[in-house]
Order: C-alpha cells, then sequence, then structure tokens
C-alpha cells in the first residue's frame, strides 16, 4: 500500500487555485483520456476537509462564481458535490435536491465529464442507492480512471452492497492509481470489515503519520484521527479512543464526528453525564439516527426523573428525520429498522421488520442481516432470525453488537452454549456500556 498524497485543502482553497490557473473555469477533471491526471479539485477534497465554515464559505464561494460564469460545468459538479458533503454532514436530506439541480445542470452542459458523474455517484451513496452510485461511478471512470471521487464512491458502493471481496479490489486499485486519505480511510474499513483489525489501524496510522509529516491540511489529520478512534471504540479501547479523537477535536474542536466518538468513548466508560452534554451537542447540529438513538440509550440508562421522556424526544426525532429523509429521496430503510425495532411504537416495530426485508432484498451486508436478524427475533420470530443472525457475524467483523443480537437469537432458538459464547465475546469486546452492545 503506498503512502498518501496530501490532500487536506479546504473548499475555499481549491476554488480559489482552481480560478487562478483557469481564469474562471473551474474544470474538474474533463474529458482526458486514461494517461491523463488531472488535478484535484473541490469535487475530490478529502472528506475530512469538507466541514464546518469552510464548506459553507466554500460553496458561497462557488455560488458566486456560478452567477458570473453560469456555464461553468466544473463549478456546477463541484457545487452539487459539496451540497452532498453539507447534507450528510448537518443532517439536512432537503440539500440533495440542490444537489441533484447543480448535477443535472454540469451535466447538461457537458454530459461527460467526470466530475459531474463523480459527483452524481457521492450523491446516490449519500441517499443510499447504491446500485446507482456503482453505475455513475464506473461511467466517470470510464472518463478519467484516475477521478478521486469516482474511484472512492465505487468503493463504498460495493461495501454497502455486501460485495466484500470486490470492494477490496476497487480499494488496492484505488490505492494504485489515487493513493491518499480518501481512498486509505476506505482502504482501512474494507480490512475491518474482513475481520483484519490489525490491517486496518495500520492503513490509518500510516495515512495519519505520512499526513502529518507532510505539512497537510488539518481537516486530514482530524479526519483520519477520528476514524482511529471509531475502530478503537468498536473493539472496547476507550482510552485510545479518546485519544484519537481528542487529536482530532485540537484540530478541529468543532469535529462532529469525533465529538460523537468522543461521547461514545465516554459512555463505554461509564461517564454517562458528559456523554450525554457532547451527545447534545452533536445532535442539535446534526439531528441524525445514530446519535439520537445513542443518546437516547443513554437518557435510559441514567433513569433520573424525565429521562424517559427525553428520551422518547430523540427516537420521535429519528421518526421525523426517516420521514424527511424520504421526501427528499433518501432510502431511509436500514435507518428506521435499526432505530425503531428496540425504540419505536408497536407499528413502528412492524414497519421497521418491513423496512429490514425491504433493505435485506437490495443488499446483502453484515448491517442488512444484523438489522433483520434483530427485527424478527423482536417480532418472536427467533428461529427466522437465526441465519440472518450467523451471516451478521460471518465475515470476521468485530461488532460487539452483532454479537449481542446473535447470543440472544440462538439463546430464543434453543441453543443455551452458543447464547452464551456469542454475549461473552460482545462483553469481552466492549462491555455492554459500550453504546450499541447493549440492544
Amino acid at each position: 500500500m503506498a503512502l498518501p498524497r496530501p490532500a487536506g485543502r479546504s473548499v475555499v482553497a481549491a476554488v480559489a487555485l482552481a480560478l487562478a490557473i483557469t481564469g474562471g473555469a473551474v474544470v474538474a477533471g474533463g474529458e482526458g483520456g486514461p494517461d491523463r491526471r488531472p488535478p484535484s479539485s473541490a469535487a475530490a477534497v478529502a472528506p475530512g476537509a469538507l466541514r464546518g465554515a469552510d464548506l459553507d464559505r466554500g460553496i458561497e464561494a462557488l455560488q458566486s462564481h456560478l452567477r458570473d460564469q453560469s456555464r461553468d460545468f466544473g463549478a456546477w459538479a463541484s457545487l452539487g458535490t459539496a451540497y452532498v458533503e453539507q447534507a450528510r454532514t448537518q443532517g439536512d436530506p432537503s440539500r440533495y435536491r440542490e444537489a441533484e439541480r447543480a448535477l443535472d445542470r454540469s451535466l447538461e452542459l457537458r454530459p461527460r465529464n467526470d466530475a459531474g458523474l463523480a459527483g452524481r455517484a457521492a450523491l446516490a451513496a449519500a441517499r443510499h442507492d447504491f446500485a446507482g452510485a456503482l453505475r455513475h461511478a464506473e461511467a466517470a471512470l470510464e472518463v478519467n480512471p484516475y477521478s478521486e471521487g469516482a474511484l472512492a464512491s465505487r468503493i463504498d458502493a460495493l461495501v454497502e452492497l455486501g460485495r466484500y471481496g470486490a470492494a477490496a479490489r476497487a480499494a488496492d486499485e484505488a490505492d494504485a492509481r489515487r493513493p491518499g486519505v480518501p481512498v486509505f480511510t476506505r482502504y482501512a474499513y474494507v480490512r475491518e470489515l474482513r475481520g483484519d483489525v490489525a490491517g486496518a489501524r495500520r492503513a490509518l496510522s500510516q495515512a495519519i503519520g505520512s499526513g502529518a509529516g507532510s505539512g497537510s491540511g488539518g481537516g486530514d489529520v482530524a479526519y483520519v484521527a477520528t476514524a482511529l478512534g471509531q475502530l478503537a471504540w468498536r473493539q472496547g479501547e476507550y482510552g485510545e479512543a479518546l485519544k484519537q479523537c481528542g487529536r482530532a477535536l485540537r484540530v478541529d474542536a468543532s469535529y462532529l464526528p469525533a465529538l460523537e466518538c468522543r461521547a461514545r468513548a465516554w459512555a463505554g466508560q461509564g461517564r454517562t453525564g458528559q456523554a450525554i452534554r457532547t451527545l447534545r451537542e452533536v445532535v442539535a447540529r446534526a439531528p441524525l439516527p445514530g446519535p439520537l438513538v445513542a443518546l437516547g440509550e443513554l437518557y435510559e440508562a441514567r433513569g433520573e426523573r424525565g429521562d424517559a421522556a427525553k428520551a422518547r424526544e430523540q427516537y420521535a426525532l429519528v421518526s421525523a428525520w426517516v420521514s424527511l429523509a424520504r421526501a427528499n429521496g433518501v432510502n431511509a430503510d436500514l435507518d428506521a429498522a435499526i432505530a425503531l425495532t428496540d425504540h419505536g411504537t408497536q407499528e413502528e416495530r412492524k414497519a421497521a421488520l418491513q423496512a429490514a426485508r425491504a433493505e435485506w432484498g437490495r443488499r446483502h451486508t453484515v448491517h442488512t442481516a444484523d438489522a433483520l436478524a434483530w427485527a424478527l427475533h423482536v417480532a418472536g420470530r427467533s428461529e427466522e432470525a437465526l441465519p440472518y443472525a450467523r451471516r451478521a457475524t460471518a465475515t470476521g467483523f468485530r461488532e460487539a453488537s452483532f454479537m449481542y443480537h446473535r447470543g440472544v437469537i440462538e439463546g430464543a432458538a434453543g441453543d443455551a452454549d452458543a447464547a452464551r459464547r456469542w454475549k461473552s465475546a460482545a462483553r469481552d469486546l466492549r462491555g455492554l456500556r459500550g453504546l450499541g452492545a447493549a440492544s
């Protein structure tokens, strides 16, 4: 695996550089052949660099530029991709419609531009249309085999379709063509999904070490340090998780994924009050299902006066987010199944089972297998759930909640020995205080 090249440029810097070089045409890729390596653009900046005020300022700069240069297909592609990132990080699915309009305009002006096609791949992935994301990513790579955005989206799509072997090959190919932080983080996750935690940690450590040493942007450091923190949290290494997320927050004190990671690690250590305060900040700025459920579960675990009502408020916000997401073209079936199986009303739990079945029909991942297994178990159909629970734990992915769910389902299906083994494995990995393991 190659060392990453610096990729920590903000949208503002990317736009300014592109304008200076092209005199007003923000060309993100173009239609070069396989031997042409176009410069990185705003459409292919590392995700960690596209965040917060930099992202907002970058969007404003692109909007201003397009008022004067309305036929700049590259700028339209960059704007659409930035809207996708804004929607994803701020929990606002309404931005996806703006992203769609911007990307359509880019491809209307120049149908075969790889930045527009890569943007469509990112938009499809954000809406959980992973078959569409793969199709658009491959179309972009036909135009420009070195498109960093398309290479990254292809890995994402293959992972989310459950095609882990193909995802590993795509990660190797992306690393050979465009080594950098976006590829390295995906390279690491593919390995983690297949049980290679040490390999995932090496890849991320190598990426952050090279990035810090080369003086690349702080966004990359925050992004990769958070990925290391999340990896540590999933292994129950709460002290290491806090160390890495603290490293990310020293670079950017407002970086939401790092704040969420810190809260989850604190929860794993039993520091419930600190975890709740931090998760309140996270959901106030980005009310996404994951942190909303985590906050609700912490309120329930604390059990003080009024906490049950506060927990119900978080779960109600999940339902509201799912409705908003669906209204803006997002397939939210997996989010609904995970959140509402444990925390919905009786009718919502029935709907969660239907959603889990629908999602399994589209993609066979460890996450969809676990969601369907647990929804079936909660519905009293543990025998039917068991094959899916076993499928969720078959790749070697070390996720405590999957192990715990399998233990409960094995016990309900009549195998007490297997139930003890899997519950014990879950406790050994993360302990039942860690969020996600006590479902």
